[in-house]
């Protein structure tokens, strides 16, 4: 009989080299889509309350992807928006192969080996949490652990942070401290912004025409959660958004 100790040894070296391998890139799947959209699961939100209480994370995520997604996003926060690093392992144990962004409010490195070891590509910095020698020094351990990292800003304050040579950059149109929301905050913003950085607008985007006007602004991703999660089928709701930018 084999030692079960030997066995559980190599399973385990095993787990450690897919943690070691390469992630999806969302910064690529970006790049290469001709779409950009990162469709999130999101089934709270502080201001409107529960959006989806029975969303399952073993469901929606597939069918994002399954429906043209060109990457996704996990909300991991569970007090203020009912999520948690589970539903990214539930997603990939599903069968998700796409970038996954693990979207959290990040304060300190420990969150990022969370990230890493729950099976996401990415993760969120947010400028209006962090100084910028904090972003600088999360920013290089997500980098070691193989994380790409997506850091937000909203206003011409923050815009400093695009130096620290994140892998995008994000422009979030809703007001973290009011949670008003406000596409032109991306318009208004993008020139701003480095040429060469892959930029992203989040938020308040729910109909095929702004994605258009964003991506001829510059915009190579578009994260939109809640015109999806609030229909009773996202990944087909998802389906449709597209069909309709093709027209």
């Amino acid at each position: 009989m084999a030692d079960i100790l030997e066995e559980i040894i190599a399973n385990k070296r095993q787990e450690i080299e897919y943690l070691r391998a390469p992630k999806a890139s969302l910064r690529q799947a970006l790049l290469n889509s001709e779409t950009g959209i990162i469709a999130e699961f999101k089934r709270r939100s502080p201001s409107k309350g529960w959006i989806k209480a029975d969303g399952r994370a073993d469901v929606i995520p597939l069918s994002y992807e399954r429906h043209g997604a060109a990457a996704l996003s996990i909300l991991v926060d569970e007090h203020y928006f009912g999520g948690s690093a589970q539903y990214i392992r539930q997603a990939r144990s599903a069968g998700v192969t796409l970038p996954i962004l693990y979207k959290e409010f990040i304060v300190d490195e420990l969150q990022l080996y969370d990230a890493a070891l729950c099976g996401a590509s990415a993760v969120l910095l947010i400028a209006a949490c962090l100084t910028t020698a904090q972003a600088r020094t999360l920013i290089a351990t997500a980098h070691s652990l193989g994380l790409e990292v997506l850091l937000e800003m909203h206003d011409e304050s923050e815009l400093e942070y695009a130096d620290l040579s994140p892998d995008l950059c994000g422009i979030n149109n809703r007001h973290l401290g009011s949670f008003v929301t406000d596409v032109d905050t991306s318009f208004r913003l993008a020139e701003r912004l480095p040429d060469d950085v892959v930029k992203v607008s989040e938020s308040g985007i729910s109909d095929p025409q702004t994605l258009r006007l964003l991506r001829q602004a510059g915009f190579r991703g578009f994260l939109i959660g809640e015109a999806f999660m609030r229909t009773p089928d996202p990944g087909l709701t998802l389906a449709q958004f597209i069909n309709y930018n093709k027209i």
